[in-house]
């Protein structure tokens, strides 16, 4: 059942994509900004009490309805309560129509509205980046939102009971982002739980996708990559995603860009050529063997737990 209900989610979200369109998401920014205001006096504790008001109660809701539609109603209300879930905390599209369109625009010569569009989906300055960095920057955001919009996502459906764990998972996301790239002291310090529980639920997931990106990719050089170059990103749970993919599609990554009118150094990820429009196509294909892969071992889990 919840292999169906992976599948049914990721069909309704290629036909009906939801995007930056997300109204739950939206609310719960807005709830999140909330609590912020209310919480936020610069201590450790207060990012603990405003991480556990934000995420817990709506995880625990999320179970109890499914639950009590799963027990009270029948159990095929309680699986299209996990699609519903899936549905809104999944978002394949949410990055593959950017793909889609930036390498558009690149295959076109359409240089500046590639910058435009990578500049929407990335929050990053792009008006002074070559053809070559657009892709590469691109083909990093792109293998970044696979894992946490689509693989991070399906561990932790997978992991906890019911739909409560995509929820977890996306909530601790969101808040990742918004509270854990605070930069003043004292808010840094309420956002450091943020951090923290982050990078706890993503210790598995993140090498598990680093994994899978080997597997259906260029292995030999996706380990290589991974054991030699992972360390010298920024953050390296990502450096681990992006070194194994970039191995495994056979480009460079990283490197440094132009922006903000200097040039920003990044370490050197992957082997090969350097990144161009063809080789978005080859992440998009890496990301579409990944799922499948990870399909097929939940068939496979399914199966041998019938036996």
């Amino acid at each position: 059942m919840s292999l169906l209900a992976l599948i049914l989610a990721l069909l309704l979200e290629q036909f009906y994509p939801l995007g930056s369109r997300n109204r739950v998401f939206l609310l719960f920014t807005r709830l999140a900004n909330v609590i912020e205001r209310k919480f936020n006096a610069g201590e450790y504790a207060h990012g603990v009490v405003g991480w556990c008001l934000a995420v817990l109660p709506l995880c625990a809701l999320t179970w109890l309805i499914y639950a009590g539609l799963a027990h009270y109603v029948h159990r095929l209300a309680g699986w299209l309560w996990c699609v519903a879930v899936l549905y809104l905390t999944m978002g394949f599209r949410h990055f593959s129509s950017a793909f889609s369109g930036i390498s558009e625009a690149l295959q076109n010569d359409d240089l500046p509205k590639a910058r435009e569009l990578l500049a929407q989906w990335t929050g990053q300055a792009t008006s002074e980046m070559t053809t070559s960095e657009v892709s590469k920057v691109a083909i990093e955001q792109g293998l970044m939102d696979s894992h946490r919009f689509v693989f991070g996502t399906i561990f932790w459906f997978m992991v906890l009971p019911g739909p409560m764990g995509a929820v977890l998972y996306r909530l601790s996301t969101r808040l990742y982002d918004k509270w854990g790239s605070m930069r003043i002291p004292g808010d840094a310090a309420f956002g450091r739980f943020a951090v923290q529980v982050y990078e706890w639920l993503d210790w598995i997931p993140v090498r598990l996708t680093a994994t899978s990106f080997a597997i259906v990719g260029d292995f030999e050089d996706a380990v290589y990559c991974w054991r030699s170059q992972a360390a010298n990103w920024a953050n390296y749970a990502y450096g681990i995603l992006l070194a194994s993919g970039a191995g495994a599609i056979g480009v460079r990554l990283g490197d440094p860009v132009h922006q903000d009118h200097t040039v920003k150094y990044r370490p050197e990820l992957g082997l090969g050529d350097d990144a161009d429009p063809n080789y978005l196509k080859s992440a998009v294909g890496l990301i579409w063997r990944t799922v499948v892969l990870w399909l097929v071992v939940i068939l496979l889990i399914w199966l041998s737990s019938r036996v």
